[in-house]
């Protein structure tokens, strides 16, 4: 008997379906796996029909058409096939432990989540299964067991073995539960999960959840930690950290026998308006997701380049950071490293943003080398020791990771509730001083500079150093334009420090009546620009300076 792994592939292999390259690598490794064994894992295909059956047999729509049963689609029952069917031949425990599930919105995640946690929670021989619907929110991790509860409710299968109590889901007969939870539960560290489920792992900024609910998995013979998500607008998150792996998981650059990805994605971004292609990000295009649907969005983008950029993310998983942003994903993201110590760098233009000094505040240094067209930016960012512990305890829900940038040396703590502006002033002395860095000129904001300050650094760098710098789109306009253009041609390295591509990502544009533009912060405030401005800073002093500047160099 075929199974469905074959016949999915089969299907894209005649150009029936139309696959990106990542599905394409994963079932030709499944299928290669089938037939030529690896290690100790075989194929089961009694195993891995049992989810399917138990989910086609008793599990029931709660939405739309309530009470029908439910059909999985050939893209489902081959990747169900897939993470259940591989077991260890001595122990008879599954091979996969983990999974990434990556496609467009309205794909039937949220459903068949719903239908795998049932079955895990019921069918799956485990005593006293425990599993949880995840979030960062409790209100989403909610959705997912709602969805559970509203199955059992059409099932009259399912509802004479579940019972509904006041936090939970109850099993009876194996002593199982079901229940959300979210970042601000109590008690997470006392789990002991047999799977959990994580619905738009994209939305999770903070990688703490995740990593937390991984380890609670541990006493378990065969758990599963199932992620079923879309792309999203937070960059450098979990999610990131998570499709990186997975690509290097499918391209054999990392060896992991638990993990299973499966990516539905454009393979360039010039195919969003290629309706064949709609295909390889929206596996249930046509019976589970409407043409119609997609269609509706993709022409509306094409007259709103605002609503463009949710099309590209949601519809097609590619990666952008913010529907209104100033930069595209694509644009501003380069991996370039360097040492600064080998980098032989002797002049510097200084730049600072001073914005919220009780917030985040940055620092700059630009720095060019003879012989190389590249701009340079060494980065160092300061935040106030009161405000770093109202996010880690919840009273400030910025989900960014603070603690881990201090541990890694990208930030620096400051005591109290407040940016000490005189360590600045230290960092750029430091420079001069370990790296025989000297700072000619130094762009600032003179609204959040009083004199007091101006005359510290006047009296370190000289009086015609410093270097007023006005916010406003007549300044800022066309350095930012040209500072887009060596973005977008990466040439500007910023060391793959990931709190300048944060910064960088969250930065949105107002424009005047003249085309000019000047950088704002969008409507969620905690997302922070400072290190995006600070750049701005001084990429207006280096367009005014560069002739005299690489003269010096």
């Amino acid at each position: 008997m075929i199974t469905y792994i074959e016949q999915y592939y089969n299907e894209i292999m005649k150009g029936n379906i139309i696959a990106c390259h990542r599905i394409k690598q994963v079932y030709a490794m499944l299928v290669d796996k089938l037939y030529n064994k690896h290690g100790s894992w075989i194929f089961d295909l009694e195993r891995a029909n049992l989810p399917i059956e138990f989910i086609e047999t008793f599990c029931k729509q709660s939405q739309g058409e309530l009470g029908k049963n439910i059909e999985l689609q050939l893209f489902q029952k081959a990747k169900h096939q897939a993470v259940f069917g591989f077991i260890d031949e001595n122990t008879r425990f599954r091979q996969y432990q983990e999974v990434l599930d990556i496609r467009g919105r309205k794909n039937g995640k949220t459903t068949e989540l719903a239908c795998d946690e049932l079955y895990m929670g019921i069918g799956d021989g485990e005593g006293s299964p425990e599993v949880y619907n995840v979030a960062t929110k409790k209100e989403q991790a909610h959705k997912g067991w709602n969805e559970c509860y509203k199955m059992i409710q059409q099932s009259s299968d399912l509802s004479k073995h579940v019972k509904k109590r006041k936090s939970d889901l109850y099993v009876p007969f194996n002593y199982g539960t079901i229940m959300a939870l979210s970042s601000n539960t109590n008690g997470l560290d006392g789990l002991n999960a047999h799977m959990v489920t994580i619905d738009e792992l994209a939305a999770i900024k903070n990688r703490d959840l995740y990593d937390l609910m991984k380890q609670s998995m541990g006493s378990r013979n065969q758990p599963l930690l199932n992620c079923i998500t879309t792309n999203g607008f937070v960059r450098d998150n979990i999610f990131d950290a998570q499709y990186d792996y997975a690509c290097g998981v499918l391209d054999g650059k990392i060896k992991d026998d638990r993990f299973l990805a499966f990516i539905y994605e454009l393979d360039d971004k010039d195919e969003w308006d290629k309706e064949e292609m709609w295909i390889k990000a929206n596996p249930g295009l046509g019976t589970i997701k409407k043409y119609d649907y997609l269609r509706s969005n993709v022409e509306k983008a094409k007259n709103d380049p605002a609503f463009k950029a949710t099309v590209m993310v949601k519809d097609f998983n590619m990666k952008e950071n913010s529907a209104s942003a100033w930069l595209r994903y694509d644009e501003l993201n380069n991996s370039t490293t360097f040492n600064i110590a080998e980098m032989g760098f002797r002049y510097g233009i200084g730049c600072f943003d001073l914005a919220e000094t009780t917030d985040l505040a940055s620092a700059n240094a630009l720095c060019k080398r003879k012989n190389d067209d590249n701009i340079y930016f060494i980065s160092m960012y300061w935040i106030p020791r009161e405000k770093l512990n109202l996010i880690e305890t919840n009273k400030e829900d910025d989900e960014v990771p603070y603690k881990l940038w201090e541990q890694q040396g990208l930030l620096r703590v400051c005591e109290g509730n407040k940016v000490n502006k005189y360590d600045m002033l230290q960092w750029f002395i430091d420079l001069k001083n370990d790296y025989d860095i000297y700072f000619p000129w130094i762009g600032y904001d003179p609204w959040h500079v009083d004199d007091s300050l101006l005359q510290a650094y006047i009296d370190e760098f000289g009086k015609d150093a410093m270097i007023p710098v006005r916010q406003g789109a007549k300044t800022l306009s066309m350095p930012m334009k040209d500072m887009k253009a060596d973005l977008k041609a990466n040439k500007i390295i910023y060391n793959n420090n990931p709190i300048d591509k944060w910064c960088l990502s969250n930065m949105e544009i107002k424009t005047d009546i003249n085309g000019n533009i000047q950088p704002i912060k969008g409507a969620d405030t905690r997302k922070r620009i400072d290190g995006g401005v600070s750049k701005i800073i001084g990429y207006t002093v280096f367009r005014d300076k560069q002739t005299d500047y690489e003269n010096l160099i």
